[in-house]
């Protein structure tokens, strides 16, 4: 009953941070930008002018779909960042350079995370696995493994994930950090446009922040049931 409240409370959090996100995106997107600059423009630009030349910037389908890919080295930008010219298609069109200009320069909060990768994916996949054989066969799971070692591999890979997500904060503000003084400084945005770019990147890291607390409140509920079994 525990896990179901804490899923339904932090699910009733991130959907209304994602809904305050999204109506800001909208807002912001109807006010044209000053500079009348592309998402794709100002992200072109601001590889160049990080001295980045490998970098691709391409068009993804999806809303909020926007990211970088180290792997193949692409600046993937939903067709309303790639297409518009407004403060916030600048805003996350600079914050995705970010994270190219992060990884160009070797910063090792990313380079933390990227190696972080493959353990996450393998937790996650354990997560699931365990939580199907709860939902469908949990007799059968608890009668073959004792409750200690259950709760032991979910701790061990909720961990996992409650460190990548904490993790991933960090690499995420440093992204907006890059990218709001990129867009200052090279006058991409003026004081009014500054501060809607502002705010929509403030509420897109938010839904980090939910997903980093929603993990550490589980992690640490788990803990919990292992102490009291135990004892």
């Amino acid at each position: 009953m525990g896990i179901i409240i804490i899923m339904i409370v932090f699910g009733i959090i991130s959907f209304a941070v994602s809904s305050r996100l999204k109506s800001k995106f909208k807002k912001y997107s109807q006010i044209p930008l000053n500079k009348n600059l592309s998402g794709a423009e100002i992200a072109q630009l601001m590889l160049a002018d990080n001295g980045i030349h490998d970098v691709k910037v391409t068009s993804v389908g999806g809303e909020l779909t926007d990211h970088y890919n180290p792997v193949n080295k692409t600046v993937n930008l939903s067709e309303a960042v790639y297409h518009g010219r407004n403060a916030a298609a600048a805003a996350v069109a600079a914050h995705e350079c970010g994270h190219a200009v992060q990884h160009a320069t070797a910063y090792s909060m990313l380079q933390f995370r990227s190696a972080m990768v493959p353990v996450q994916n393998a937790s996650a996949k354990i997560l699931n696995i365990i939580m199907m054989m709860m939902l469908f066969g949990g007799f059968f799971l608890f009668q073959t493994f004792p409750v200690q070692l259950v709760l032991l591999v979910i701790i061990g890979a909720y961990g996992v994930m409650t460190l990548f997500s904490f993790v991933t904060l960090p690499v995420e503000f440093d992204a907006s950090r890059r990218a709001l003084a990129w867009v200052k400084q090279r006058n991409i945005v003026d004081t009014s446009e500054y501060g809607m770019a502002k705010d929509a990147l403030k509420w897109a890291a938010m839904t980090y922040v939910v997903v980093a607390v929603s993990s550490l409140v589980t992690l640490l509920y788990y803990i919990s049931m292992f102490l009291g079994n135990r004892d």
